[in-house]
């Protein structure tokens, strides 16, 4: 939606792309941030939104509280709406990092604020349709449920009475799922490290989310996933997420082990296949 909602809304979006800041061995230890001189710069009389994403997709980062209210400010002194998306929310694989809630950090700021969650992602219920709003302020919500008449569909009972059972009933089932996606985060970071995937990099750590954010620009591939397809796996473009072309994937991590495995060994195969 980031991507797309703009240009249906007729819209005009501009990016900001993240800085990297190196980590010592290059493995996971590294930092996306923000470039804060860039989004000032980004702002015209015309801007009127922001976007966030927290945790962030595909970059896996869960932004700190001194981010969040900087973040809050900014929207506040350029009288910027604040739309977060923190749908990734309970999915944080790091116990050290909490999540911080953009409204509740910033309460100042909380009437420009939109909050957007849903079951879907940590309890695999998308197929529900299942998603909400958390929007403080009443004149901003009217306008949100005039703009969406019609237009986005309401939830189902079948719907609802999931995502009361999700968030009531399955917080065991969410730490056994945590444990799970933590320790298959773990075995491609040992994969990149042993040098099982040749020429791919992960820069940055894997705090949150299914999702790693893989450099492959030191493949040479004009098109990685058109090439990791015809290998067998199935990767996600980063230029879709605004990344050059050819320089990064995305790989989803939440499934079982066995097929992780399998996705490595695959990869593997595609980049032996490169040099052949």
């Amino acid at each position: 939606p980031f991507m797309t909602a703009p240009k249906n809304s007729a819209r005009v979006s501009v990016t900001v792309p993240f800085t990297l800041r190196p980590g010592a061995s290059g493995l996971a230890d590294g930092a996306w941030e923000i470039d804060w001189p860039a989004l000032e710069a980004a702002v015209t009389p015309r801007t009127k939104l922001f976007f966030l994403c927290n945790p962030h997709n595909p970059l896996a980062r869960v932004f700190r509280r001194d981010e969040i209210v900087r973040l809050a400010d900014f929207c506040a002194r350029h009288d910027l709406i604040l739309c977060s998306d923190e749908i990734h929310c309970d999915l944080i694989l790091d116990p050290a990092l909490p999540h911080f809630p953009t409204a509740l950090v910033a309460p100042e700021h909380a009437a420009r604020t939109l909050t957007l969650m849903a079951p879907s992602k940590t309890y695999n219920v998308p197929g529900l349709g299942t998603s909400f709003a958390i929007i403080p302020d009443a004149a901003l919500r009217a306008r949100y449920v005039r703009a969406t008449h019609g237009i986005v569909a309401e939830v189902t009972c079948l719907g609802f009475t999931a995502c009361e059972a999700a968030y009531r009933d399955s917080e065991g089932w969410r730490q056994a799922l945590l444990d799970t996606l933590r320790g298959n985060r773990d075995r491609i970071i040992a994969a990149i490290r042993d040098g099982e995937l040749p020429g791919v990099k992960l820069a940055t750590p894997v705090e949150a989310t299914y999702l790693a954010w893989l450099d492959v620009s030191a493949l040479g591939l004009a098109d990685p996933i058109a090439h990791f397809e015809a290998h067998g796996v199935g990767l996600s473009d980063g230029a879709f997420f605004g990344a050059p072309r050819g320089t990064h994937v995305r790989i989803n991590f939440g499934c079982p082990r066995a097929t992780l495995d399998e996705a490595l060994r695959r990869m593997a195969a595609a980049i032996a296949a490169i040099t052949r």
